[in-house]
């Protein structure tokens, strides 16, 4: 049995968690975490009476195996580093963590000598699309990503945007693309720049979380580009990561890496 705590339990993401824990045999939801959270929660949300709730990270006591994280990218750091400095393995897909909070992180699960994983997406066809892109990336060099999410999305760009750009920008030369004299008449117009690769996001109702990478070359073009329609399409690689947590070799980034 793989005892479970929920950071940001009550969000979309969190609610689908409890969800997957519920259905899950081998799970046990032992504690939720959220700075709303309240006792009548308990209700509400079909809590049982074992789940310890807390709304402050002091207030939280070792007793989870693993951590599971969705909760803000203001928030994310300092919530894994309590969860590995406590012992308990995290399984993050909140995205916002920088490549220097990263270090730190993996330097301190070594030291823990726990296991984990930081995901930008657990979802299956997004996974495949960074995949997809980074083989297209030899041959197409030229190279935009348009990420598209729900409005109530913090964050931008999407942590899977952004390492599909790191993916591509590791398998292409060092490339300028475009007119080097290029003037944006209104700012930003031509989006976010990673080592030359542009990023453009949208925010708009209804959406859930959808990307495209559009490759140009000589008379033709190749769009790769994946939809999720539904946050229940996540939970396969949420159970897989929670499986997996615990006997991976410090805390791994990308879930394809534990496939």
């Amino acid at each position: 049995m793989i005892k479970i705590l929920v950071a940001g339990y009550s969000g979309s993401m969190g609610q689908q968690v409890l969800k997957l824990i519920d259905e899950t045999p081998d799970f046990e939801l032992v504690a939720v975490f959220a700075l709303g959270a309240t006792e009548n929660d308990r209700q509400r949300l079909g809590l049982g009476e074992q789940v310890k709730i807390y709304n402050e990270l002091s207030q939280i006591e070792q007793g989870a195996d693993v951590w599971i994280d969705f909760t803000a990218p203001s928030a994310v750091f300092e919530n894994v580093k309590f969860a590995l400095k406590h012992g308990m393995c995290p399984v993050v897909g909140t995205t916002g963590l920088t490549d220097e909070e990263l270090v730190e992180l993996k330097q301190l699960a070594l030291a823990q000598q726990l296991g984990g994983l930081v995901a930008p997406n657990f979802g299956m066809s997004a996974v495949l699309l960074m995949k997809f892109a980074k083989e297209a990336a030899k041959y197409f060099p030229d190279v935009e990503i348009i990420e598209m999410h729900h409005d109530n999305k913090k964050d931008a760009p999407s942590g899977t945007a952004l390492m599909t750009a790191k993916l591509i920008a590791q398998n292409r030369l060092p490339h300028h693309q475009g007119v080097a004299d290029e003037t944006e008449t209104l700012a930003h117009v031509r989006g976010g720049d990673y080592e030359g690769i542009k990023l453009h996001s949208v925010r708009l109702p209804g959406y859930v979380a959808h990307e495209q990478v559009l490759f140009g070359g000589a008379g033709e073009a190749l769009t790769i580009r994946q939809d999720s329609f539904d946050r229940a399409s996540f939970m396969s690689g949420v159970k897989l990561a929670v499986k997996k947590a615990q006997a991976l070799d410090g805390l791994v980034v990308g879930l394809e890496n534990i496939l």
